[in-house]
């Protein structure tokens, strides 16, 4: 017989509430600063690392849903964050890359983003987040090969 489910204890649930409190934390300092929501943050991060990106690729690599990332791009383009091209080839692709203002946000929220972890990490030792990455590493493989319930 199955052990009684309580969702306290239950890990999927820990983790949504870790992530949820973690993301709230820091969208609540990018708001107020930059006025900026996580899923626009998201792509900035991704545009600042990998520039060029469609807007489906920057959906897979951040594995957002499509939706929200193009409301962010939306977003992002009007507020002259990103600049968006559409590719010669195929006129339905764009073509995503920070602008001048999007790059001075993105170096501006970065080390903001590194304290913050570093931050929340600090109760661990070196060992303890090496060890947490390794975990969160092989459970998000688990859970990919799981697929849905």
């Amino acid at each position: 017989m199955d052990k009684e489910l309580i969702l306290e204890d239950f890990l999927p649930y820990r983790l949504s509430i870790l992530s949820n409190t973690v993301s709230t934390r820091i969208a609540q300092a990018y708001e107020k600063r930059f006025g900026l929501s996580i899923p626009e943050w998201r792509v900035i991060a991704i545009l600042g690392r990998f520039p060029g990106l469609s807007a489906v690729e920057v959906a897979e690599r951040t594995l957002m849903d499509k939706v929200a990332v193009s409301r962010a791009v939306t977003k992002l383009v009007k507020s002259g964050r990103i600049d968006r091209k559409f590719a010669d080839a195929d006129r339905r692709r764009s073509i995503l890359n920070l602008s001048e203002e999007g790059r001075r946000v993105h170096n501006e929220i970065a080390p903001l983003a590194l304290r913050f972890e570093r931050d929340l990490l600090e109760g661990l030792s070196p060992d303890e987040t090496e060890t947490l990455k390794t975990i969160m590493d092989r459970l998000l493989t688990r859970a990919r090969v799981l697929g849905n319930p």
